[in-house]
């Protein structure tokens, strides 16, 4: 069996299918449960007594740690398999989701805060899992349907968890008690998932990696296991110019997920719970913007080939950063919905053109490349999180991203591919796959 060329959306009949549909709910679990906290903020800062610093500290640990683990996780993939890979993130991610509900005071709520951001590193497994699933020719569509279906598990979270919390209240759950029995929620759900992806998932179309290698037949994907892989994709400086898009269109998103509630509540005074429909407007985009990114990579690439999806990359970029700015300037709670919904769409289209070209960088070294790539967009993240505690003001720090990110939109065009490089992509995806 080879990689499919086409998406059966409605199907679980296959081992791609079933890869396709398992890894972005596995991915849609995972960012629901990492960023269940930050609607809760608000009432978690009274709670513990949390002053601004402090807050600016959750926010940075919330993503910092997964950059580390989003290096180490692509080469896993190469070396174990995603399956392996995939479940044994889930179980282990679980315990700290879970954790964070029982924390009392500052330093505790920071430490599992930090540990949670490791389930950032699903990312990095789903892309590589469709990525070794699906053909050149709709790569780029899986690759960005299932990372933006996920990714809505951000803005879902921002939604639900101050219902769930609610809810809670109602059933007679204490106010102390409230937002940390809805904690438990995403920690329970990890589990189920890991369940799930071990029983119903395998690494590629063949079959799983440990299989495989003991029956002698080759695998394209994992060839360079390990730190193989990493050093491969890091003497590739496509890799780089990638790693600095993402940072500026992912780590962009998950700065705004990470602010966009509290940031509503004290510019515009909205309530917990509109505030958290604000800013869950912006994840929920994710459901269809960046699968949008990808299909129109696909598309420009079978018309011009691989430098067409880097010159696409930079447009949405460019739109991203104007929009950013749009954003951070607008008067009104209206304006600012409008202008976030605009800067978002080019946010998601981005980070789906970005992983629309992760497949062609280096087919031998995968999990190397994704992996890179994908720390980039948390070392955005960071960044974006020391520049507002720098600043000490989350406008002018919108403002600051803006600029920044309109300038990185330049390392788009300077990503040009060979000959070479072309020639690879058309055998492939002039070859018989199936379906």
């Amino acid at each position: 069996m080879s990689k499919s060329n086409r998406i059966a959306l409605f199907s679980l009949g296959t081992p791609q299918m079933r890869a396709f549909h398992l890894t972005w709910m596995a991915f849609f679990v995972c960012f629901f449960a990492w960023f269940a906290c930050a609607p809760l903020m608000p009432v978690i800062k009274g709670e513990l007594h949390l002053t601004p610093g402090q807050i600016a500290n959750i926010n940075i640990a919330a993503v910092a740690v997964t950059i580390l683990v989003r290096l180490i996780i692509g080469p896993m993939c190469d070396r174990f398999g995603p399956r392996k890979t995939y479940t044994s993130l889930l179980l282990v991610g679980a315990v700290p989701v879970i954790g964070v509900a029982f924390a009392q005071s500052y330093e505790s709520f920071l430490f599992f805060r930090l540990l949670i951001g490791a389930v950032g590193a699903s990312f990095v497994i789903t892309q590589y899992h469709t990525s070794v699933m699906f053909a050149p020719n709709v790569v780029g569509t899986a690759n960005a349907a299932t990372a933006g279906w996920g990714n809505a598990g951000g803005g879902v979270a921002q939604g639900v968890m101050p219902l769930l919390m609610a809810a809670m209240l109602m059933l007679g759950v204490s106010h102390s008690w409230g937002w940390r029995a809805a904690l438990l929620v995403p920690g329970v759900l990890m589990l189920v998932m890991a369940a799930l992806y071990w029983r119903f998932t395998q690494d590629c179309p063949e079959g799983n990696y440990d299989d495989l290698r003991a029956a002698g037949v080759s695998i394209e994907s994992g060839k360079r296991g390990g730190w193989a892989s990493f050093r491969a994709a890091a003497a590739n400086y496509r890799v780089w110019m990638l790693f600095i898009t993402y940072g500026a269109c992912f780590g962009v998103e998950i700065f705004i997920h990470n602010i966009a509630a509290i940031y509503y509540v004290e510019h515009f005074q909205l309530s917990l719970e509109s505030a958290g429909i604000a800013a869950a407007s912006f994840g929920l985009l994710a459901l269809f913007a960046r699968a949008l990114g990808g299909f129109i990579s696909d598309k420009v690439a079978l018309r011009g080939g691989l430098n067409r999806r880097a010159t696409l990359l930079f447009v949405m970029m460019l739109g991203e950063g104007l929009g950013l700015l749009w954003f951070a300037h607008a008067g009104s709670v209206v304006a600012a919905i409008i202008a976030m919904l605009c800067f978002g769409l080019f946010t998601h289209m981005a980070c789906g053109a970005t992983y629309a070209l992760v497949p062609f960088i280096d087919r031998k070294a995968l999990g190397g490349v994704a992996g890179i790539i994908g720390a980039g967009g948390n070392v955005g993240a960071v960044a974006a999180g020391f520049l507002m505690k720098g600043l000490g003001n989350t406008q002018q720090t919108l403002s600051m991203l803006g600029v920044l990110v309109t300038i990185s939109a330049l390392c788009a065009v300077a990503i040009r591919f060979t000959a070479s490089d072309k020639h690879g992509d058309a055998v492939l995806a002039d070859s018989k796959v199936a379906a």
